[in-house]
């Protein structure tokens, strides 16, 4: 398995130092040249742009044959118009996106996705974080999400927590 990112959860998750989730729970991560172009922006946080400058070894930049077309595709950034094309064109990706529009022409091309939250919460499921915690750090930067996402993702938490373990 395999995970093709976004530009948010790839910078919200080397924000919150929490980057190397991705190739605990997939393996390999992907992205697309245009997502490595917004990660480098000069107003992009510095941790963000040299965290890019120096990848790690399971961070892999493929452009996908074919990206979908900005007229096409207004609402959707250089990124996700990659990102999208190069998850269909990788055998069992994973599309990890947040940006609405994106997931939902995502979700029309019947590809697998999650987002940075649903990482987050994937994570905590393997025993690798305590989600509460992760969450609170996600809130305290400038990601943007429904109060209601995180509270559901924390209500998921709670209940696997109180469950009895076999």
């Amino acid at each position: 398995m395999l995970a093709v990112t976004d530009t948010s959860a790839l910078h919200y998750l080397i924000l919150i130092q929490q980057e190397t989730l991705l190739p605990a729970l997939y393996g390999r991560v992907v992205i697309p040249p245009a997502v490595s172009r917004e990660l480098l922006r000069s107003e992009t946080p510095d941790v963000v742009r040299q965290w890019l400058a120096h990848p790690p070894d399971w961070l892999t930049i493929q452009a996908p044959q074919q990206s979908l077309g900005a007229a096409e595709f207004p609402k959707l950034g250089a990124g996700e118009r990659a990102a999208i094309p190069l998850a269909e064109e990788l055998p069992d990706a994973v599309l990890v996106i947040d940006d609405h529009d994106g997931r939902e022409e995502a979700a029309r091309r019947t590809l697998a996705l999650t987002g940075t939250i649903g990482v987050l919460e994937e994570a905590a499921i393997h025993g690798l974080i305590d989600l509460p915690p992760v969450l609170a750090q996600l809130q305290a930067t400038t990601f943007h999400a429904s109060p209601r996402l995180f509270a559901e993702a924390l209500a998921r938490d709670a209940a696997r927590k109180a469950r009895p373990q076999h």
